[in-house]
């Protein structure tokens, strides 16, 4: 198993855990697997923070508006892995409620990138937007007031 692969077979399933909990309305699996240090990033399908002070908030808000999670699937398409960073690009899959709406599915492409602190990968930075007008619903669904 090469340096990636065991990148992926570490990282997957905790990502896998965070952002099911997260589409369930808990973001702490989600903080734990980010960095707490800047620079902290998010360019998101509906919201774009910078610095863990904008970012933390953020995860808060997106875990009270998100329920009934039946699946969140990532579709890994690369990665690669350094001595201390590490990204990951993949088609993410989710089905949730937003806001208490009926359950709809909707797909982003993503970029993730991790630093490694402390011997732990942590998540620095997540880009993430629209695949379809699945995903256009969700990112209006979040920014209106």
């Amino acid at each position: 198993m090469n340096h990636t692969q065991q990148f992926l077979a570490e990282m997957m399933p905790r990502i896998h855990e965070a952002e099911t909990a997260l589409h369930n309305g808990d973001a702490g699996p989600r903080f734990a697997m980010w960095s707490h240090t800047d620079p902290v990033t998010v360019y998101g399908a509906a919201f774009s923070p910078i610095g863990w002070a904008e970012v933390a908030p953020m995860f808060d808000d997106l875990a009270t508006r998100f329920s009934d999670c039946s699946s969140c699937e990532w579709e890994v398409v690369a990665a690669d892995v350094g001595e201390d960073f590490a990204y990951l690009l993949a088609i993410e899959r989710t089905t949730s409620s937003i806001d208490g709406s009926e359950v709809r599915s909707y797909m982003l492409r993503s970029t993730t990138i991790f630093r490694r602190e402390d011997g732990e990968w942590k998540i620095v930075h997540r880009h993430a937007d629209p695949i379809d007008e699945s995903a256009d619903l969700v990112s209006r669904r979040l920014t209106k007031s």
